[in-house]
């Protein structure tokens, strides 16, 4: 007979470097393959000196907490500025997803695990990703030449040899320390979710309070994203527009829904778009942010222009009602309406301060020459927008305890697990 591996090395072997390997790629892999799609649809396939693999690359790093830094120069007669802060939340979706699911796919059909070897497992994958992010890192570099136009600055440039040009960096440091810390949440949050992802035996007491409503977030938050792309593919069949729909929906379509789900609730952001720059979002709200020199964002303001918006209160209502129930129906029968309200304001009120601090959004850029232009003004362009955040958190935990307890006594009907009924007595 031949002898049997101990249980430890059968289960590494299950998901050793080779998986570790498989695993990052595909995430990269998809990653690559969303950013590509989304910025051939914006147009950035027809960038000079083939800069389109680069600027694949920074979007990737980007989506993952990179830091990407703009930089510009005009000779010494000249002077430029230029900065961006956005996350390409479409594309780490698709990262997280897949990612994530690769992550628990050798773990399945199985109730516990020592916490040794989940943290090899993660381990294995998180040396991989630093080595992936660090190649992206160098590849993610470009700089481009700028056109001054057929105006004054364009003479003022051929007369005194301005060459204005802009570029691109990673900030190699913050990349990796920012891209661990992603993939540890991602994977921190897929043992959260999955009903079916082994934990330590000193962690399973938890996983009746916190994997239900993890659970519930990420429907919800899921449910957003896939309302938003079938509104967005109606639009585009309807209206046209067709290229950069596609663009929105495979860059930023979370970045605009759940905008509108803490808005739905009550919250309010500030932010101003001048210049060329516009925002993945409809007309409506990029109206408001160019109204003023800030702009308030929020149900009161934006229904002055369209009474509609009003719809975004049902719209949470709604889903927020059915992911309480979810997460009712989900937890054991001895867990009170009470306790349900808690777990859902906590949840709710950290996947809102997520969203407040993922949905960041900041760009300039500016050239003088000469003293003539303004650095923002004219001959540049800004754009910002950022939420007042703990606002939007308070009102998060407030509908999460209305609609926690809601869907507690909605989910009373619903046989869940640990209780007994009479008939099975």
């Amino acid at each position: 007979m031949i002898p049997q591996p101990p249980f430890d090395q059968a289960v590494v072997a299950r998901h050793g470097w080779a998986q570790a390997v498989a695993t990052v790629l595909v995430a990269l892999g998809a990653m690559g393959v969303v950013a590509a799609l989304g910025l051939w649809a914006a147009g950035a396939s027809d960038l000079p000196d083939n800069a389109f693999p680069r600027v694949v690359a920074a979007t990737v790093v980007t989506a993952v907490g990179g830091t990407i830094k703009l930089s510009g120069s005009a000779g010494g007669l000249a002077d430029t500025k230029a900065g961006l802060t956005v996350i390409p939340l479409s594309v780490s979706l698709t990262g997280a997803l897949v990612l994530g699911a690769g992550f628990l796919r050798p773990l399945r059909h199985r109730a516990v695990a020592a916490g040794r070897e989940l943290a090899g497992w993660a381990a294995r994958i998180a040396v991989l990703w630093l080595v992936a992010l660090l190649a992206l890192a160098y590849a993610a570099r470009q700089t481009f030449k700028l056109s001054l136009g057929d105006d004054t600055l364009s003479d003022l440039g051929d007369l005194f040899g301005v060459s204005p040009e802009v570029g691109f960096t990673t900030d190699v440091p913050q990349t990796l320390l920012f891209g661990l810390l992603w993939m540890a949440g991602v994977l921190l949050l897929a043992l959260l979710v999955s009903a079916r992802a082994p934990l330590p035996g000193r962690l399973m007491p938890f996983q009746e309070s916190v994997r239900p409503a993890a659970h519930a977030m990420v429907v919800l938050l899921l449910a957003y994203v896939v309302l938003g792309t079938l509104i967005a593919l109606v639009v585009a069949v309807t209206r046209g527009h067709a290229r950069e729909t596609l663009a929105v929906i495979l860059l930023g379509m979370p970045n605009l829904v759940w905008l509108t789900l803490t808005i739905g609730l009550g919250a309010t952001w500030n932010g101003r778009v001048e210049g060329p720059f516009g925002l993945p979002m409809p007309h409506l709200l990029d109206e408001v942010l160019r109204s003023k020199d800030t702009a308030t964002l929020n149900l009161r303001t934006l229904a002055e222009h369209d009474g509609r918006v009003w719809w975004l209160v049902v719209v949470d209502a709604v889903l927020l009602l059915a992911v309480a129930f979810l997460m009712a129906a989900r937890s054991p029968a001895r867990v009170r309406a009470w306790q349900h309200a808690v777990h859902m304001a906590v949840a709710l009120a950290l996947t809102v301060l997520m969203i407040c601090l993922v949905g960041r959004i900041s760009a300039q850029y500016g050239l003088s020459v000469l003293g003539i232009g303004d650095l923002g003004g004219g001959l540049g362009g800004k754009l910002f927008l950022e939420p007042e955040l703990w606002a939007a958190v308070g009102l998060g935990a407030l509908w999460g305890l209305v609609t926690g307890f809601l869907g507690a006594l909605l989910a009373r009907p619903v046989r869940r697990k640990g209780e007994i009924k009479p008939a099975d007595a």
